[in-house]
């Protein structure tokens, strides 16, 4: 079905409204949430605390003391109308260094095989297109991004991994994606980037923004730890 005619209304607890937009991912829907978001902040909404969007939905986190479910609604069904009017800003661009292979993506040689191709070929492949970041989630800073190339669609590991390098770029389905952190996770890794993806002490904490652009680019090991070196010195 992909984009709904109109928007789907889901209740989530007694002070979230979940905003339904279609059924896949796809750009034209998630730039609709976008959109959605951008405008809800726009009109401040009195009684909205919080919006947080997805792939292809919006999570209205609201006061009902102050706002009642269906003034919420109502007020979003007039957002609606005029949503295509709403200009998106301009995306930016980010080129992201990354060394593939060995222990920095263990997987890059399961893929190839999966993908029958040669490791060389994936690489190639994964660096050949600007992805398009679809949603920040998971953990901060991670950013989902899509869509790989067709002949790099792979499943998810049938068994997660326990423990994820901070910085380990991985694929899965259709996305790829950056942990910014240590953390559990069952994607195919590949590589690893030098760029520290979530700083609390920045603002934006993140890196990476929902609605910007991302490339990548290999690089060698010798690259990747004079890289470290130099972002070590310039923070002493």
């Amino acid at each position: 079905m992909a984009l709904y005619p109109e928007i789907l209304f889901r209740l989530m607890g007694d002070r979230g409204l979940l905003l339904e937009f279609g059924d896949e991912i796809s750009l034209k829907i998630n730039q609709k949430v976008r959109r959605m978001s951008l405008a809800i902040k726009r009109e401040r909404i009195e009684g909205v605390i919080e919006t947080v969007p997805t792939y292809r939905s919006l999570l209205i986190v609201y006061h009902p003391l102050i706002i009642s479910l269906e003034d919420l609604k109502r007020k979003i069904k007039e957002i609606e109308g005029g949503l295509e009017e709403i200009d998106l800003p301009q995306p930016n661009l980010t080129r992201i260094p990354v060394v593939y292979g060995s222990h920095y993506g263990p997987d890059l040689e399961e893929v190839a095989t999966y993908c029958e191709m040669t490791p060389e070929e994936v690489i190639r492949l994964h660096c050949s297109v600007t992805y398009h970041i679809y949603m920040i989630g998971f953990m901060p800073g991670f950013p989902y991004m899509g869509e790989l190339p067709d002949a790099l669609v792979i499943p998810r590991l049938k068994t997660p991994r326990l423990s994820v390098p901070a910085g380990s770029v991985g694929i899965a389905q259709k996305q790829t994606g950056i942990y910014p952190m240590e953390s559990p996770g069952g994607w195919r890794l590949i590589g690893k980037t030098p760029l520290k993806m979530f700083d609390p002490n920045k603002e934006p904490p993140s890196l990476l923004q929902m609605g910007d652009l991302v490339q990548f680019y290999p690089i060698s090991e010798n690259e990747f730890k004079e890289w470290g070196k130099d972002n070590s010195q310039m923070e002493e």
